[in-house]
């Protein structure tokens, strides 16, 4: 059964206990799952590629927080590298995928266009081991997207047998809160003709990105949500904060009021360096640092998530210099600083103020973040970082 045909039996309400577990491969119901009371992650892609030099550097970062402050309550691990492997891209969807799923080439293409990567995983992701392993609902576990890669809406959950869309996670992003947006104005009918006509043209245009059944639909906490965000922002898009610190702002609030176990970040602003200005680059570099800033202090003070939060970050990729044109800082052309990222961990049960100097690889970030939590990622490769816990 393919992805679409199974959402469909989903969204009709078909299934009941007997075909629930044939789909899952058990042709009985699964036992109750326990509650999960191990520690909370924020999982930051500090995305759009990046350099070692401009980020973990001591000398040269731009990311003071980071690299001075952060580093000191955690492990910094400056030689993670993505494997050179046949079919192995160092993009930003497709090292997202190794962070989520632990496997490299873990996905599909559902139909990519010209610089727009669609794919969707083929193996389970960290949302789907830690959900079917624990009874945490769908607005616990929470990727935050940027407003400008709706192909990274359907990072949610992937198409193995055993796991899929009853373990995904729930989306925060610009796409999605559009959908709700102008689902409302339609539902309202408050508006003037032309102006419902205009929002059902928009909202058919979104629906459009991701076609799956349950794509627009997403849990009552979440519509609370963004019924919050619209009261707050409105809907003009001209109050709430855009790029990167819309991120931020998306995961501030949803640690106030959505209180998420597992918490990915996708940053993605220095990928603007493709252009050749390199102070967009930077800045971005600086903006993803000033956020991350926020979300320490923001967790600190929450008594959900003070002395119970591990913070592990890493780059999706690293970047390079562009051998056919005199642009600087590209990562498509697979050379080895494209390849050439780090990470680090920082929380309880993580060593503090140590650097671990030893090469590792992209695809044990995924094992390294189900030990702290507690879950297994089965079909992960690698092995966790033990190096790392005290």
């Amino acid at each position: 059964m393919d992805r679409r045909s199974f959402n469909k039996i989903v969204a009709s309400g078909a299934l009941n206990g007997t075909l629930v577990g044939t789909l899952a491969g058990s042709a009985t119901p699964a036992a109750a799952k326990p509650r999960y009371n191990g520690p909370n992650v924020v999982l930051i892609r500090f995305g759009g590629g990046v350099r070692r030099r401009e980020t973990i550097d001591p000398d040269h970062t731009y990311a003071p927080f980071l690299r001075h402050v952060l580093a000191k309550r955690g492990v910094l691990i400056p030689n993670v590298t993505i494997a050179q492997l046949d079919g192995v891209d160092t993009s930003h969807a497709e090292g997202t995928l190794n962070i989520l799923t632990g496997r490299y080439l873990a996905y599909r293409d559902t139909g990519s266009k010209f610089f727009e990567d669609r794919l969707e995983p083929t193996q389970p992701t960290l949302f789907e081991y830690l959900r079917s392993e624990f009874d945490i609902p769908f607005h616990q576990a929470l990727l935050v997207n940027g407003e400008d890669r709706p192909q990274e809406e359907f990072f949610t959950y992937g198409v193995h047998r055993h796991y899929g869309i009853k373990h995904r996670s729930e989306l925060l992003s610009l796409h999605r809160f559009k959908l709700f947006k102008f689902a409302s104005i339609l539902k309202e009918g408050k508006a003037s003709e032309t102006e419902l006509v205009e929002a059902q043209k928009q909202y058919d245009k979104l629906i459009a990105v991701d076609k799956r059944e349950f794509a627009p639909r997403q849990s009552a906490k979440l519509e609370e949500f963004w019924a919050n965000w619209r009261e707050h922002y409105g809907d003009s898009g001209f109050k709430n904060p855009r790029g990167d610190r819309l991120l931020t702002a998306l995961a501030l609030r949803a640690i106030s009021e959505l209180q998420p176990r597992l918490l990915m970040i996708n940053y993605q602003d220095p990928d603007y360096v493709h252009w050749g200005n390199a102070s967009h680059y930077t800045r971005a570099i600086a903006i993803i640092d000033e956020g991350i800033s926020q979300l320490v202090k923001a967790t600190d003070a929450d008594p959900f998530y003070r002395g119970r939060t591990v913070f592990v970050i890493t780059p999706d990729c690293g970047r390079d210099n562009n051998p056919l044109l005199n642009i600087d800082f590209q990562h498509h052309f697979n050379t080895r600083s494209a390849h050439e990222t780090w990470a680090l961990v920082a929380g309880p049960g993580i060593e503090r103020a140590k650097i671990l100097d030893k090469p590792i690889d992209q695809s044990a970030i995924t094992k390294t973040v189900a030990a702290v939590m507690g879950f297994h990622a089965r079909e992960a490769e690698g092995l966790a970082i033990s190096e790392i816990f005290t």
